[in-house]
């Protein structure tokens, strides 16, 4: 727990009772963050600016666990560093355009220790419900350290930054369980190396799922990319600068379709016709899709030229597994020793936030994203509930949605503290 001394009387915390299964209760000055990530990050600092304490709660040993631990080492940021930038700290300008996993890394780690972030690790975060009486967020977290140790933690606010890639997601697929190969998600994959002479079928064919087939062609091995509905591929760049920001700049001054139709017309100048080679567009644009679903169109950095030649091939939707490769939907088999599924991520939200009003869907997304109203879905109704990281607009709108929360609560915050005069403490508890 951690925060710059507010300024004025600040109310001393009271104990509170604490609620079944946790062993203590702490009220803590400021914002509960949950999360430690980019988003998590962006609030803590921008807090600090505004001389608010908080606590941040992760249940990993480190900031940015999913690039830590869960990204292959090829990984770089697939939009210009410009637009992955965090709130009030610039990219140092020796970093490439295009910033390796390393170097983001090293930029978060820059971050934190400059807005003086120190988070609580190995805190796992089982249970967080408002108490409308006390008007508090009651938020439990069990530690590991301390042998599964639960303390609960009390605020007025809770910000909810854990992400919409907190947990793998992995393909229920048919005889997946009598594959004799190895079978692995993306999160584990780290380099085609050791799979060098060996046929892996990745299944997915999202940016990470083209990019591993990439780095597996690289080093020689025989990647096959599962394809189960359409997909826009797109140049990294156009005309020498990025499709994301000519992309941007289009969109201040025509329609979205537009846009998209534009977008559409040069990948075909630059690509060919991907569906020549088993890569189906669909028929909604690929700014359109990614209003609607969060869903990114694949950014080509080198797997589109090795699907043209035939050194990475494209097959159809997996049926079902046998003990020596797989099936597809067209009937056709083949045997494969590895199977990888690039099969994305998911909210882990549902399974510890209780009461959470309108913020949340079912399956831990953001409504207002839903119903493709991004700049209202940061903050719960009026019960000091708020989420960063759910935009599914990336850094870029993990970082616009972090300053406005913690513009919000910095203006509670001081009233709160206006409003409880008492005997001056320090911010950290």
């Amino acid at each position: 727990m951690q925060g710059q001394e507010a300024a004025g009387a600040t109310p001393t915390p009271r104990p509170e009772k604490s609620s079944a299964g946790a062993e203590c209760c702490q009220l803590v000055q400021g914002p509960i963050i949950v999360g430690a990530g980019p988003s998590g990050l962006a609030v803590a600092a921008t807090l600090s600016r505004h001389a608010v304490p908080f606590t941040v709660l992760e249940r990993s040993d480190g900031i940015a666990d999913l690039w830590t631990n869960r990204t292959y080492d090829r990984l770089r940021l697939h939009l210009p560093k410009v637009f992955c930038e965090l709130p009030h700290a610039r990219f140092p300008a020796d970093f490439p355009t295009y910033p390796s996993k390393h170097d983001f890394l090293r930029y978060l780690r820059s971050y934190a220790a400059r807005f003086g972030v120190s988070p609580l690790f190995g805190r796992t975060v089982t249970r967080a419900r408002f108490d409308a009486a006390a008007a508090l967020w009651r938020v439990t977290a069990v530690s590991a350290a301390d042998g599964g140790r639960a303390t609960e933690y009390a605020s007025p606010w809770l910000v909810v930054a854990t992400g919409e890639n907190a947990e793998v997601v992995v393909p229920r697929v048919k005889g997946m369980e009598r594959f004799d190969g190895e079978v692995l998600h993306s999160s584990a994959y780290r380099s085609g190396e050791r799979f060098k002479g060996r046929r892996v079928l990745v299944v997915g064919c999202g940016n990470s799922g083209m990019e591993m087939c990439l780095d597996l062609c690289e080093h020689g091995a025989k990647p096959f990319m599962s394809v189960r509905s359409g997909v826009h591929v797109l140049p990294r760049e156009m005309f020498g600068s990025s499709t994301f920001g000519i992309a941007m700049s289009l969109l201040k001054w025509l329609p979205i379709k537009v846009v998209d139709w534009l977008l559409l017309l040069v990948a075909r100048l630059v690509l060919g016709d991907t569906e020549k080679h088993g890569l189906r567009r669909p028929k909604l644009g690929p700014l359109e899709i990614k209003n609607i679903t969060g869903k990114s169109p694949v950014l080509d950095v080198g797997a589109w030229s090795l699907i043209k030649s035939g050194n990475i091939k494209i097959v159809p939707e997996v049926e079902s597994f046998s003990g020596n490769g797989a099936r597809f939907v067209d009937g056709n088999e083949m045997a494969f020793d590895a199977v990888i599924c690039a099969t994305g991520y998911r909210s882990n939200v549902p399974s510890w936030l209780k009461q959470d009003g309108e913020l949340f869907t079912e399956d831990g997304k953001a409504k207002a994203q839903q119903q493709q109203q991004p700049s209202n879905q940061w903050r719960g109704p009026n019960n000091g509930l708020y989420c960063v990281g759910f935009s599914g607009r990336g850094l870029l709108g993990a970082g616009a949605d972090a300053l406005r929360a913690a513009a919000d609560i910095a203006g509670r915050w001081q009233e709160w503290v206006a409003a409880a005069p008492g005997p001056k403490i320090s911010s950290s508890v």
